[in-house]
């Protein structure tokens, strides 16, 4: 047996055959990690049962704000991006501490902005999509314990009328957050320590309203920050040094929020109107394995740290997005169980990397002494002077700038993601983006390469074939998650080939 057991009664595997799967896999949590991951794993043909604690209705009470490029891209991948942006707001400049501006404009993607919209409208989205390819949703479901073996797992679950129940499936994946009962399950530790305590967050309206960006800023003792919403209300947050020390269940008020943005920004802009206020604190916090057997943790179940950029949704939705390929591949029998391992080696430092990032971010604006400001002011000077540090810095928080580790001498491409390039015009689209679709790996060719359809042992491959729409000599072999699988210079027939068996099985 594999991974941990849970305390209640269970069938002993070794005297008992293990029951029927209900799925291939189950994904515990509905939040916008597990519905995408789902999602894929249906388009793919995969079985999916998502087991969801709560109720069959999406909140509209949500911390999450931003969703930035890369996540626009991989949704746009999906046919969802146009609609969500309809129903944000595009921010072009996040404004940061002593005057520094990081200008969202320039990026190399068809997103070159911060588009703010709410966790739920994003959960509409994908929620609507998994249904649509056939996933099967069982809300008012807790998950209780989990148990595996060398051919599956069994996840035991507590319905709302107290019954209780075993589903059994080839892997599940623990999508539920930092208080996941699925890492508890395989025992796998989250260490970390707190970052900041007592933040107010609320979606007021305001009287004064602020230039239509975000804005982040910080005095000796509160900082604060401020979203528009594309609905005519504003996220405001913010912390107050001398009330750190409060617990989360304290009671709030809008004149507490209405201090903290006054002393962060010498304003409380009017704000009224809160349709929520809320108190938390932010951890930084990360499982030491993405894997354990055949249980994968995404999302805050995997990682959490402060909301300092916005990237929590955003890293979620992308270690979605490169596990679902993956599993399914393994599942159809195109890859072998070791490609898995994958998801550890390339999302891990992603994570790592995340709360670096958004931790500084907040340890900067909560700067209080004459070292931390000499800190954050040369911080703050050399990412207004110097290029590429600025775009270093952009590229990590809009998730455009993260590179996977390719093999001794791969193509420079190789691990890279492949940004929305023109294709030639054809059933695949003429985008990227558009071929991507399909959800299944795509070949980029110069035009006048061909490439059969079917391999030596007759069996279709599951690649969508396309070319340049412009002369170029470059080869691509692009992964469903949009990073470049290979890529050759002047390939021939046979190394195509080659590449296509490597990855694709055929």
């Amino acid at each position: 047996m594999i991974g941990s057991t849970s305390t209640g009664a269970h069938t002993d595997p070794s005297t008992h055959p293990h029951p029927a799967p209900q799925a291939d896999v189950i994904v515990v949590g509905a939040g916008p990690t597990g519905l995408l991951l789902a999602g894929d794993l249906a388009a793919a043909g995969i079985p999916v049962t998502v087991l969801e604690k709560r109720p069959a209705a999406i909140s509209n009470l949500t911390r999450a704000f931003g969703v930035h490029a890369r996540t626009l891209e991989l949704l746009d991948a999906r046919g969802l991006a146009d609609e969500l942006v309809e129903r944000g707001r595009k921010i072009e400049e996040i404004r940061l501490f002593d005057g520094l501006t990081l200008d969202v404009t320039g990026l190399r993607s068809r997103f070159p902005f911060l588009l703010t919209a709410p966790q739920y409208e994003v959960e509409k989205l994908l929620r609507r999509r998994a249904e649509e390819h056939g996933v099967a949703f069982r809300h008012d479901t807790e998950v209780t314990g989990l148990r595996q073996d060398d051919s599956g797992v069994e996840v035991e679950v507590r319905h709302a009328d107290g019954s209780a129940g075993t589903l059994r499936a080839a892997y599940a994946v623990g999508a539920d957050g930092v208080r996941s009962a699925v890492r508890e399950a395989v025992g796998q530790a989250f260490p970390g320590r707190p970052v900041i305590s007592s933040i107010v967050l609320a979606d007021v309206k305001l009287a004064e309203s602020p230039d239509l960006t975000v804005a982040v800023n910080g005095s000796k003792d509160a900082f604060g920050f401020v979203i528009p919403f594309g609905d005519g209300y504003w996220r405001v947050g913010g912390w107050n040094r001398e009330r750190a020390d409060i617990p989360d269940s304290a009671p709030t008020s809008l004149d507490e929020l209405r201090d903290i943005i006054r002393r962060a920004f010498g304003s409380d802009f009017g704000m009224h109107d809160a349709r929520w206020l809320s108190r938390f604190h932010s951890d930084e916090r990360q499982v030491r394995s993405y894997r354990t057997g055949r249980v994968f943790l995404a999302g805050d179940s995997a990682h959490t740290h402060s909301p300092a950029g916005g990237q929590g949704m955003n890293t979620g939705l992308q270690d979605a997005a490169n596990l679902s390929w993956k599993l399914a591949a393994v599942l159809r029998g195109d890859s072998p169980e070791a490609l898995l391992d994958s998801y550890q080696a390339e999302r891990h430092p992603v994570g790592r990397a995340v709360l670096r990032s958004s931790g500084a971010i907040v340890r900067l604006a909560m700067a209080h002494n004459r070292p931390q400001y000499a800190l954050r002011s040369l911080v703050t000077s050399l990412l207004k002077r110097v290029r590429p540090a600025r775009e270093k810095a952009l590229g990590q928080i809009t998730g455009v700038g993260y590179v996977y580790a390719a093999p001794r001498g791969s193509h420079p491409l190789v691990g890279h993601r492949a940004p929305d390039v023109s294709l030639a015009e054809g059933p695949a689209g003429t985008r990227l983006h558009e071929a991507l679709r399909a959800g299944e790996f795509v070949l980029v060719t110069p035009a006048g390469t061909e490439v059969e359809p079917k391999n030596e042992e007759g069996h279709e491959r599951r690649v969508t074939r396309t070319h340049w729409s412009s002369p170029r000599d470059t080869s691509l072999l692009v992964r469903p998650d949009g990073y470049v699988a290979w890529a050759a210079e002047a390939a021939d027939p046979r190394q195509i080939r080659e590449a296509l068996r490597e990855w694709t099985g055929a």
